[in-house]
């Protein structure tokens, strides 16, 4: 419910008190799924984060947001500097928008998995900050007031099919109205309490709440009460922390029972086929019955016999039918059975002592799940996680990727990150038959087009490469960039060259505008 239209309608009103003729001073991402706004207001600066993940999409103001030197990329670079003129809710939609000067606009869409921020010129789509979703790109700022007509005609005739009526609601809502029994109540009865209901909603108290083990953010009381809030903002907050804590100690806590509970399962499978196994060889005395039969029997036995059949006297004289080494004598076959009696017997006390390990092994490992499952905070999970060897504390976090992947027509385009980056890419992620593209005379990132197989780069493809390494180069101020592509095996590496410096042979030249979306 922290999308929910109710919430943001609040949001807006408290959002426009704080941001009244601020300056956006910044607008930047430092990752593919989270956008940050810094403002300038007149009591100091102020943040909006939009954490857009496709599992978890919200908004959340910290009060302080250091941006890295590193990997952190300019959005939306007309709206910088431009002073905030309103917030603009939309009719029962769960978006808003900061109109700014010179007739930009910030929408925020938080429609779940398919969030997004965009920048509107006017009434026309200018930018987006993903993508990939592409429907957003023919959206008209003016159309996204929805309509719902909240007379009582209308609700009696659609009593059947309310959530699709009232769709503001959400289903936080219309699990509390369940849990009030609401639809065993007469029409009219229904109708009094979904007055009611709107009064609370449209000045709200805010919950953070626990629902089937989920934190939820909530605007009516359900579930169990964590903590409670006056303002969006605070709450938001609260909110954004405590889900992302929770999820990442769940997180963390489900994988460390699905590691023993898949160690449990290996040890009493093994434990399972061991005791088969001894059993089996507890049950198995041939070899020394043969032997007892062969000793008694010496004289009835001809030398060089592969066979001979005498009458077990352990089984009530039944002839039993016994296969002899040829080239030894009786008494060399008896102690051969001996021998393998006697393994027989080391093997079961190997196997039993086996058992008693996994017996050991497997107390262990239910034990420690049930310790896991008494765990609540992440410090302590963690503390018993590697204290439980489930991690390794010398183990080196692996290395990231050397360059930023972005995808056009299907053709994977790499950038390097930095000058050190550039040279892992060209060097250790590339092949002869990829292109490679570079901001002419000035520094800036190595730029790969993944070759496909019995594919040409096409020129629309090369052009959106072209832009990204002028983007980023020194040259993304320019309005025109020149820049130079050819097949990577022209590009070559001298000894002793520093970072990223390379030679390029048989390039072209193509000039394009520097651009990141």
């Amino acid at each position: 419910m922290h999308n929910n239209y109710f919430l943001l309608r609040k949001l807006s009103s408290d959002l426009e008190n704080r941001l009244s003729h601020a300056i956006i001073s910044e607008c930047f991402t430092q990752n593919k799924e989270e956008l940050i706004i810094r403002f300038e207001t007149s009591e100091g600066t102020f943040f909006i984060k939009a954490s857009l993940q496709a599992s978890f999409s919200c908004l959340s103001f910290p009060e302080r947001y250091d941006r890295a030197r590193k990997n952190s990329v300019d959005i939306f670079e007309d709206i910088v500097g431009q002073r905030v003129e309103g917030i603009r809710q939309f009719m029962n939609e769960r978006s808003f928008a900061i109109q700014c000067s010179n007739n930009l606009s910030l929408l925020f869409k938080m429609h779940g998995i398919r969030s997004n921020v965009i920048l509107f010129r006017m009434d026309n789509v200018d930018a987006v900050f993903k993508n990939n979703l592409k429907q957003d790109l023919g959206l008209k700022l003016g159309a996204l007031d929805r309509q719902i007509d909240w007379s009582y005609e209308n609700f009696v005739r659609h009593q059947s099919d309310l959530p699709l009526t009232y769709f503001t609601f959400g289903k936080v809502v219309w699990k509390y109205l369940d849990e009030l029994n609401f639809y065993s109540f007469t029409a009219e009865e229904q109708w009094s309490r979904l007055q009611d209901l709107l009064q609370v909603l449209h000045q709200p108290t805010y919950y953070i709440t626990q629902i089937n083990g989920r934190i939820t953010f909530s605007l009516v009381p359900l579930g169990d009460l964590v903590r409670e809030h006056k303002y969006s903002i605070e709450a938001l907050n609260d909110f954004f922390l405590s889900f992302t804590q929770h999820d990442t100690f769940g997180g963390e806590k489900s994988a460390a029972l699905m590691k023993l509970s898949r160690k449990l399962r290996m040890r009493e499978n093994y434990y399972k086929n061991i005791f088969q196994k001894m059993i089996a060889l507890q049950k198995d005395h041939n070899y020394k019955v043969w032997a007892d039969l062969v000793m008694a029997n010496l004289h009835a036995i001809e030398p060089g016999s592969e066979h001979v059949t005498l009458l077990n006297f352990y089984d009530e004289n039944r002839p039993a039918q016994i296969k002899l080494k040829k080239h030894l004598s009786p008494v060399k076959n008896a102690e051969l059975f001996y021998a393998k009696s006697k393994n027989q017997q080391l093997e079961i006390t190997r196997l039993q002592q086996s058992l008693v390990s996994k017996e050991k092994e497997v107390a262990t490992l239910k034990d420690q799940i049930q310790q896991l499952e008494t765990i609540h905070d992440t410090k302590n999970l963690r503390t018993m996680v590697l204290s439980m060897g489930l991690i390794d504390p010398s183990k080196k976090k692996t290395e990231s990727l050397p360059y930023h992947e972005f995808e056009y027509k299907t053709f994977k385009i790499l950038v390097g990150k930095n000058s050190q980056s550039n040279d892992k890419l060209t060097l250790k992620h590339s092949y002869k038959e990829d292109l490679w593209l570079h901001a002419k005379d000035v520094a800036g990132s190595h730029v790969l087009i993944k070759h496909q197989a019995g594919k040409k780069f096409p020129k629309d493809v090369i052009e959106r490469a072209a832009q990204l390494a002028a983007y980023n180069s020194k040259r993304k101020n320019e309005s025109l960039c020149p820049v130079i592509f050819t097949p990577r095996k022209y590009v070559r590496k001298r000894k002793g060259d520093p970072a990223g410096a390379v030679i390029v042979e048989r390039e072209e030249t193509i000039l394009v505008e520097p651009k990141l979306n």
